[in-house]
C-alpha cells in the first residue's frame, strides 16, 4: 500500500509565544508546553491521558474522545419497533439490521409488543424484557423520548434514533429535540441522531488492506461517492451519519477516528456544527495524531446555509470564520464530493513526501504545458531540472523537446525500453517528490505501456506517482486493471482533482511537521490585566473612546499620549504638556464615525486653535444632542500602515479576532482575515499573509517595512482580552491601529468597545 500517514509528533523548535498583559509595554513571554502535549494528549474518556484543565474562560483545552468501539462493533443489539410484515416501512430496515448483526457477529434482539418472532428471532415485548444488557439499541419509533428513558434503566450504552421531525422542522421540533437531548444527558446513553439513517450499518469490504478512510456525514447520500471508493480498491473502515446531533456530534467521531490505528484519513460532509469549540478540539486532536481531515462544509452562500439549517437544524456559522477555524487546525476544506473522495483517498494512502517538487511528465507538449500552468497557479512548485538531468533525459528523448519540467517525451519513447528509464531518471532527481503524468486519452498500445511503466516504477520508489486518466469512458484495461490495480499509483480523472489532492498532501505534511497545539499555551488563569479591565466595562453600553483606550492600556496595547478635558483652558494646558501639534476629538459613550460628524480636529499647532476646536466640538455635540464625557487632546502620531484589529462574536466559536487594512479602507476594500482563538504567533502571521493588501506591511514605493512583530503582538493581546473578558466584552474595534516602521511599534488611534 501507499504507506500510512501516522508518525511521531514533531513540534516547533522555537518556543510558542504567549502574552503577559500586566504592563503598558508589549512584550513576549516564552515558555515550554505544559501538561497534555503529544499525540492523543488530553483525550479524556477512552483517550491516551492528558489534562482536563479549562482555559481562562472555563472552556476545555483537550478533546474528550468517546469510546465508540461498542457502537461500531456491538456484541448485542436491540431493534425497538422491529417488524417483518411485508409492506411495513420498518421491515426493510429490520432485515438489513439482522443481516448486519450476523456479519459483525452481534446477537440481535427484536423488540415489539405485537410480535412473537421477527425473521425467526424471538421478539420481546419491551426493553425491560431483554435477556441481556445490550450495547446498542436501534429505535424504529416515531417518538424516541419514552424509549430512551426506558433504555437508561436497562444500562444500554448506545442508541440510534432514525425519527425525523425535530430541529430541522423549526421551533417546535427544536424544542422536542432539546427534551430528547436532556433525557439522553440524564440517562448516560450516547445517542446518534435523530434524523439519521442506516449508513453506520453498511457493508464494508474486508478484503482491502492498508490505511482506511473513516467517513462522517450529516446527509447520508452525500457520502455515497466516498463509500463507492471501495470499488476502486480503497478501504473504508467506518461511516458515521450524524443527523441532527442531539448528542453524538461530528467532533465526537472526528476525535474517535483520529485515535484509530487503521484510519489513514477522515472524510467529512458537514452542514452545520453543534459546537465550535468541540470541533476545534477534535481537529486539534487529529492534527496532533497527524491524521488528515478533509471536509466539505456547506454554507458558503446564504442559500446554502438556509437549506442546510432546514435539513439538519444546525448552525452553519459565518463562512469566513469556519474557513479560518479549519485552516488553523489543518482541516483540508474542499467544495465538491469528487474532490472529497480523491483528496481523502490520496491523504489516506500516500507516504510522507521526501521533497515538495512536482515533475509533470507527458507524451504531449500541449498536455504538459496545460497541466503545468494549472499546477503552478495552484501553488505547486515545479522545479527546473538541472542541466545534468536534462542531458540524461535527452539520451532517450529527442533534443528538440523540452525536458526542463514539464517533461515532454514526444510519445514514441514510451512504447519501448526507453519509457521506464525516463520515469526512473525523473524520480531519481532529489528535487522531485511527486511525479504526475497526465494521460488525456487512451492511445493503445502507447498508453497501455506508459501506464504499466508508471505502476512498475511506483513499486520501486518512495516518491508519489500520480496519473490523470482523462478518458471519459473509463472502461479501458490500462485504467481499470493496470492503474486501479496498483496500490502505489494515485489515479485521478481530472486535472483539477489531482492538483487539489497533491497540494493538500504536501500542505498537510508541512502543517503537521511544525504543528504545535495552541491549546497547550492557552491561558489558564486571568492576568492582572483582566482585573483592571473588568472595572472599566459597563454592562449593556458602548464605551467612549477614552474608556475604550483605557481598556487597551490595561492589556499593554499602546495608545497616543492624551488627556480627557472638560474645558477650553484644560485643553490648552493638555496640549502644552503633550506637545504640538495635537489632535482633538469628542469622546462619548455612543459616538461612532466621529470624522463624518465633524468631531475630529487634526494638526492643531497653537493655543488659539485648541480653544476654537474645543468650542466647535462641544457646540456640534450640543446641537446634535450627543452625550460627551469630555474632549480628548491627543498626540499626533507619525504616519504608518493603518490597520484594524477587532473582536467579533460568532455563534459557533465564540469571540473571534479580525485583522485587516484599516481606516476608510476597511469599509471600501473589506480586506480582512479572521483568527479563531486559541491561536499562536504563527497563526497570527498566517492571517496577515492572507490579506490582499498585506504587501503594504512589507513597504511599497520606498516606504519602510512596517513593524509586523508589533502588529502580531497586538493581535495576541486582543485575543487574550477576548478570552478573559468574554462575559463582559461583546465587540471591540481598534481602527485605525497605526503600524509604524519596523522597530517602532504600533499605536491604537481609536477604539470602540461594546459591552454585554
Amino acid at each position: 500500500m501507499l504507506g500510512s500517514t501516522h508518525g511521531t509528533l514533531t513540534t516547533h523548535s522555537r518556543p510558542a509565544r504567549v502574552v503577559a498583559c500586566d504592563g503598558t509595554t508589549p512584550r513576549a513571554v516564552h515558555g515550554t508546553a505544559g501538561p497534555g502535549t503529544g499525540p492523543g494528549a488530553g483525550t479524556g474518556v477512552g483517550g491516551r491521558g492528558g489534562t482536563d484543565d479549562p482555559d481562562v474562560s472555563g472552556r476545555p483545552l483537550a478533546a474528550a474522545v468517546p469510546d465508540l468501539d461498542r457502537f461500531f462493533r456491538p456484541e448485542s443489539v436491540a431493534v425497538v419497533g422491529a417488524s417483518d410484515s411485508e409492506g411495513r416501512p420498518h421491515t426493510g430496515i429490520t432485515r438489513r439490521l439482522v443481516d448486519w448483526a450476523e456479519r459483525v457477529g452481534a446477537r440481535l434482539h427484536p423488540v415489539n409488543p405485537g410480535r412473537a418472532t421477527v425473521f425467526g428471532l424471538p421478539c420481546h415485548a419491551s426493553v425491560s424484557d431483554l435477556p441481556e444488557q445490550v450495547d446498542l439499541a436501534v429505535l424504529l419509533v416515531a417518538d424516541p423520548l419514552p424509549v430512551v428513558e426506558e433504555l437508561a434503566v436497562s444500562g444500554v450504552k448506545f442508541a440510534v434514533a432514525f425519527a425525523s421531525g425535530f430541529a430541522e422542522t423549526g421551533a417546535d421540533g427544536a424544542a422536542a429535540q432539546e427534551r430528547l437531548a436532556a433525557a439522553v444527558a440524564r440517562s448516560g446513553i450516547r445517542l446518534l441522531g435523530p434524523n439519521t439513517n442506516l449508513n453506520a450499518f453498511e457493508t464494508f469490504r474486508e478484503d482491502l488492506d492498508g490505511p482506511a478512510i473513516a467517513l462522517i456525514t450529516q446527509s447520508g447520500h452525500q457520502g455515497r461517492p466516498v463509500f463507492a471508493l471501495q470499488e476502486l480498491g480503497i478501504r473504508l473502515s467506518h461511516w458515521a451519519p450524524t443527523g441532527n446531533e442531539a448528542d453524538l456530534e461530528t467532533a465526537d467521531f472526528l476525535s474517535y477516528f483520529a485515535s484509530r490505528p487503521e484510519v489513514g484519513a477522515i472524510a467529512a460532509y458537514v452542514e452545520g456544527l453543534k459546537d465550535g469549540r468541540s470541533f476545534l478540539l477534535a481537529a486539534d486532536h487529529a492534527a496532533r495524531n497527524k491524521v488528515p481531515v478533509v471536509a466539505v462544509k456547506v454554507g458558503r452562500t446564504e442559500t446554502g446555509a438556509r437549506t442546510a439549517a432546514s435539513h439538519t437544524g444546525k448552525l452553519t456559522g459565518a463562512d469566513e470564520v469556519v474557513d479560518a477555524a479549519m485552516r488553523q487546525f489543518g482541516v483540508v476544506r474542499v467544495d465538491g464530493l469528487d474532490e472529497l473522495q480523491d483528496t481523502a483517498a490520496l491523504l489516506a494512502r500516500a507516504r510522507p513526501p521526501v521533497a515538495e517538487g512536482v515533475a509533470v511528465y507527458s507524451i504531449s507538449g500541449g498536455t504538459g504545458a496545460h497541466f503545468a500552468d494549472l499546477a503552478t497557479a495552484a501553488g505547486l512548485r515545479l522545479p527546473t531540472l538541472g542541466e545534468k538531468k536534462q542531458r540524461e533525459l535527452h539520451q532517450w528523448i529527442p533534443d528538440y523537446l523540452g525536458v526542463a519540467n514539464p517533461i515532454d517525451n514526444g510519445g514514441h519513447p514510451v512504447g519501448d525500453w526507453r519509457g521506464r528509464k525516463i520515469i526512473d531518471a525523473i524520480l531519481a532527481d532529489p528535487s522531485v517528490g511527486v511525479l504526475i503524468c497526465p494521460i488525456t486519452g487512451p492511445f493503445p498500445p502507447m498508453s497501455d505501456k506508459l501506464a504499466q511503466d508508471l505502476v512498475d516504477a511506483a513499486e520501486q520508489t518512495d516518491k508519489l506517482v500520480c496519473v490523470v486518466w482523462g478518458s471519459p469512458v473509463g472502461t479501458e484495461d490500462a485504467y481499470r486493471k493496470t492503474l486501479l490495480g496498483s496500490s502505489r499509483v494515485a489515479t485521478f480523472r481530472t486535472f483539477a482533482n489531482c492538483i487539489t489532492a497533491v497540494r493538500a498532501h504536501l500542505e498537510h505534511h508541512r502543517f503537521t511537521a511544525s504543528y504545535r497545539s495552541p491549546f497547550e499555551d492557552a491561558p489558564r488563569t486571568p492576568s492582572p490585566s483582566a482585573r483592571k479591565a473588568q472595572a472599566l466595562l459597563r454592562p449593556g453600553e458602548q464605551l467612549s473612546e477614552y474608556a475604550g483606550k483605557q481598556l487597551l492600556r490595561a492589556y499593554g496595547i499602546r495608545v497616543p499620549r492624551e488627556q480627557l478635558v472638560t474645558s477650553a483652558a484644560g485643553a490648552v494646558r493638555a496640549a502644552a504638556q503633550i506637545g504640538y501639534p495635537v489632535v482633538m476629538k469628542a469622546s462619548g459613550p455612543r459616538l461612532a464615525h466621529k470624522s463624518e460628524l465633524g468631531l475630529v480636529k487634526i494638526g492643531l499647532t497653537s493655543a488659539s486653535q485648541v480653544r476654537d476646536a474645543y468650542r466647535e466640538l462641544t457646540d456640534i455635540a450640543r446641537y446634535d444632542d450627543l452625550q460627551l464625557d469630555g474632549v480628548l487632546v491627543c498626540q499626533m502620531v507619525e504616519p504608518g500602515v493603518e490597520m484594524v484589529v477587532g473582536v467579533t462574536p460568532d455563534p459557533l466559536f465564540g469571540p473571534t479576532v479580525t485583522v485587516g487594512l484599516g481606516g476608510v479602507l476597511v469599509e471600501v476594500l473589506r480586506d480582512t482575515a479572521v483568527a479563531v482563538p486559541p491561536f499562536g504567533e504563527d497563526q497570527a502571521r498566517a492571517a496577515l499573509g492572507r490579506l490582499r493588501g498585506g504587501a503594504l506591511l512589507e513597504g511599497v514605493r520606498g516606504a519602510a517595512p512596517a513593524d509586523t512583530d508589533a502588529l502580531v503582538e497586538v493581535m495576541l493581546r486582543v485575543q487574550r482580552m477576548a478570552l478573559e473578558l468574554a462575559d463582559g466584552l461583546a465587540e471591540l474595534d481598534i481602527n485605525p491601529l497605526v503600524v509604524l516602521p519596523r522597530g517602532q511599534g504600533a499605536v491604537a488611534l481609536d477604539a470602540l468597545a461594546v459591552c454585554h
